[in-house]
């Protein structure tokens, strides 16, 4: 189940937060969220290239939002990490019509047998009307799709040997 953060104002226009149960240990998680194969289940194309290296940059795509100027590229640095509790990324969007700069951190805790995930999206320009649209449209994508494909990703893990 996605919801906000308790104590997460509406009125932040800067941030996204999520907060999502998984039945599945941290561990399980992690690896979803810092191995390639199966980052590339998840998310967008180009999450294969993603390596658990501070530094390392590699090129997400996805479809292009003209209202959103979203150019459809995003290059990701990975900023920050410690195994199965934190990961820090930044999206910087490739083309040159958009600035945006943000930074997702996901964070694991033990909840059970299961892990409590957290995102904290941030970064947004609250004057600039397109980086709103973004933000609007960003916020439902984490909570519906990103958290129900990558829930979907873990179930199949449990399948394998």
């Amino acid at each position: 189940m996605s919801t906000d953060f308790p104590d997460e104002s509406a009125d932040d226009l800067t941030t996204i937060r999520v907060d999502h149960f998984f039945p599945h240990p941290p561990g399980k998680v992690w690896r979803a969220l810092t191995e390639p194969a199966l980052l590339a289940q998840w998310q967008m194309p180009g999450a294969e290239d993603f390596r658990l290296a501070v530094g390392h940059r590699y090129r997400m795509t996805s479809v292009p939002r003209p209202g959103t100027r979203f150019s459809g590229e995003v290059d990701v640095s990975v900023l920050a990490y410690d195994i199965e509790r934190m990961l820090r990324v930044r999206w910087a969007d490739a083309g040159t019509s958009n600035t945006v700069d943000w930074t997702l951190t996901w964070t694991l805790e033990q909840e059970g047998r299961g892990t409590r995930l957290f995102l904290v999206h941030e970064g947004f320009d609250p004057d600039d009307p397109a980086q709103l649209m973004a933000r609007k449209i960003m916020d439902g994508g984490w909570r519906s799709h990103v958290m129900r494909t990558l829930g979907q990703t873990l179930d199949r893990m449990e399948r394998l040997p």
